[in-house]
């Protein structure tokens, strides 16, 4: 299912073959305000992750083509996938089968039956440390002070005026200080990936958050990387 242009909303990959739970998912995590794509299996689930790096990933232990506990382990041996947390859904509730899930890489295993309130919370656990600013957290780098709930940025205490799209470049580049984004992925991130921006349109505005953050002085926190893209310190 191709999820609809939310730009900036963390991005959730339901795998799961029940239609009934997937269905389930789905609605509860919309409802929640997050971005929902979902599969109906381990290679479905493979390709949406290739296409659209999802922020997290809730993943059932027995699916066709491929098992979860398969697409766990090679997620985890990828770089480009390693950092995604993968949360790994089961009926079997023996503590060895535990183990062997988090073992494989899962960042947490949830048994069925479940609660959806539980599972819920267990979304935004690990969105907090993948995406604290969209869970409204409070970022921090050097004297620039980023927060997310009252859509406020100081540096050095001063308050900085910033439009919705330098707001969410800047959120995006402090979750990660010292990532290299390159455009297409900062476009992905703030835009959302079904909106058509040229990659251009990146530069005008990165250049529009550098001279907001300048306005009241210090050195300029944002690195150009020629031919890569952009970073913050």
């Amino acid at each position: 299912m191709r999820p609809s242009p939310a730009p900036g909303r963390p991005h959730v990959l339901v795998v799961e073959d029940e239609p009934a739970q997937r269905e389930i998912l789905s609605y509860n995590l919309s409802a929640e305000g997050f971005r929902v794509s979902t599969a109906a299996d381990g290679e479905e689930g493979q390709m949406l992750i290739s296409e659209d790096p999802p922020d997290v990933i809730v993943l059932d232990w027995m699916l066709p083509s491929i098992s979860g506990i398969e697409l766990c382990r090679q997620l985890k041996a990828r770089s480009q996938t390693r950092e995604i947390p993968i949360i790994m859904l089961s009926a079997r509730s023996e503590e060895v089968d535990k183990v062997r899930g988090l073992e494989t890489g899962a960042d947490d295993y949830v048994v069925k039956p479940y609660a959806v309130s539980e599972l819920l919370a267990r979304v935004r656990a690990q969105l907090r440390r993948v995406r604290p600013a969209a869970s409204g957290q409070v970022l921090e780098y050097e004297d620039i002070r980023l927060d997310a709930e009252s859509y406020r940025v100081t540096r050095d205490g001063k308050s900085l005026k910033l439009g919705p799209t330098e707001f969410r470049l800047l959120a995006t580049l402090m979750e990660k200080p010292g990532r290299v984004w390159s455009r297409e992925a900062l476009l992905d991130r703030v835009w959302g990936r079904d909106i058509y921006v040229d990659t251009r349109t990146v530069d005008v505005h990165v250049g529009r958050l550098r001279k907001v953050l300048m306005s009241e002085g210090g050195p300029d926190p944002l690195r150009t990387v020629r031919g890569a893209g952009y970073a913050l310190g």
